[in-house]
């Protein structure tokens, strides 16, 4: 049964979502599943705007059929060609073999990797910046945001109806429960953490091209936000802007402390443990803990883009670092994550050079601020070190109140 619902009068949500998909790109963990978005807008003529992932392949194709209501599908707009978006592309060309595909360059010579079917001229509908596709009453006006997250990516305007379809951008992990608007859910409450992990794990590498293309939208009248992944936004547009800004300048949300530690028999846990208790006691009150050898990095890097001050602490191993915060903070470099301010404490029995390694890794990042003299300690922490501990703990705590 077809599942779809009103965006405008003229603009349908046909896409589904998936909550047996443990793993987003086999790598992100969804506890929530995922939704899958794509749109169809109706007037003399008709576009669909991007597909769906294969999962949801029967809901889509139901949905995409109930709202042409017999209609014939005219163009396929291809915003972003990863496979969670275009998977149904050659389905929708063996549906209705008369529709025209309309994309950039790039997303034609993805077409062609990805698929086999015959890609002539009369099929295909080439288009650059500021160009644009009359409808009829609407009219759609094709934005180039290359690298947010893939070369091809662009973004389409609806003039008309006032709505962007943005591709991956402002998108969140997290299936639908009913509701697909943004003003229908507690979305501070119930999305903005999954909306900040689906930034900074899928995204975040790529800030300043995220920067170009807000530039671009800020020409723009947005009264729908329409993204291939969580709700639409038709109010309170301008509030989920700024975060993207935010994350994109690499700017911390709020003055508060992420301290991320890995322990294998509890000595370096008790320091960390005790560091946080102590920045408690100084009225320090934003203070999330991670575990990272059971907490799932994607959600540390999330925190990482949230808070100003990273608390790192890690046992040597193998006279390395201990493997899982060397992977995190390798992580934190690929996403280019910068901007922050870092305390370090490490642990070793009889050669401990952890504090040294994970200088090493931050020195990598840009604008990477450390706050207070790293604390090397010797398998545990002993009564004569607490006095350097509470030290490092005041110097947290001053770094904020300053900042």
């Amino acid at each position: 049964m077809f599942c779809t619902q009103k965006i405008t009068e003229d603009i349908d949500w046909v896409g589904g979502s998936d909550r047996r998909l443990a793993l987003f790109e086999n790598l992100f963990p969804l506890p929530d599943g995922m939704s899958y978005n794509a749109y169809l807008v109706k007037d003399q003529k008709t576009a669909l705007m991007d597909t769906a992932d294969a999962s949801v392949s029967a809901q889509f194709l139901e949905n995409v059929e109930h709202a042409l209501g017999g209609r014939t599908l005219d163009y396929l707009v291809a915003n972003h060609m990863e496979p969670d978006h275009c998977a149904m592309l050659a389905d929708i060309v063996r549906r209705w073999p008369q529709v025209k595909l309309v994309g950039n360059k790039k997303t034609f010579q993805l077409i062609r990797q990805f698929f086999d079917f015959p890609l002539d001229a009369a099929r295909c509908v080439e288009v650059k910046e500021g160009d644009t596709l009359e409808l009829g009453r609407h009219k759609l006006r094709f934005l180039m945001t290359p690298m947010v997250h893939w070369p091809e990516v662009m973004m389409t305007y609806d003039e008309t109806d006032k709505a962007l379809f943005c591709a991956d951008a402002f998108g969140t992990f997290g299936a639908f429960h009913g509701p697909i608007f943004a003003d229908e859910l507690d979305f501070p409450h119930c999305y903005l953490d999954e909306a900040r992990r689906y930034y900074a794990n899928i995204v975040g590498k790529y800030g300043p091209q995220v920067q170009m293309a807000l530039k671009k939208t800020k020409t723009l009248q947005i009264e729908r936000l329409c993204s291939l992944h969580g709700p639409v936004w038709r109010k309170d547009i301008g509030w989920f802007l700024q975060k993207y800004d935010l994350w994109s300048r690499y700017e911390p949300e709020e003055q508060g402390v992420l301290v991320a530690y890995g322990s294998m028999y509890g000595h370096t846990a008790n320091m960390a443990e005790l560091l946080a208790s102590m920045l408690a006691e100084k009225g320090v009150t934003h203070i999330h803990m991670y575990d990272v050898s059971k907490t799932d990095k994607s959600y540390i890097i999330s925190d990482a883009f949230r808070f100003s001050n990273l608390v790192f602490a890690a046992p040597t191993y193998n006279n390395g670092l201990y493997l899982p915060m060397e992977t995190l903070l390798q992580d934190m470099a690929a996403l280019n994550l910068q901007n922050r301010r870092c305390t370090l404490l490490g642990n070793g029995s009889w050669a401990p050079v952890s504090a040294k390694k994970m200088q090493e890794q931050l020195a990598t990042m840009k604008a990477m601020q450390q706050v207070g003299e790293p604390l090397q300690i010797r398998s545990s922490l002993k009564k004569e070190q607490v006095p350097q501990l509470e030290a490092l703990a005041q110097a947290v705590a001053d770094s904020m109140r300053n900042a």
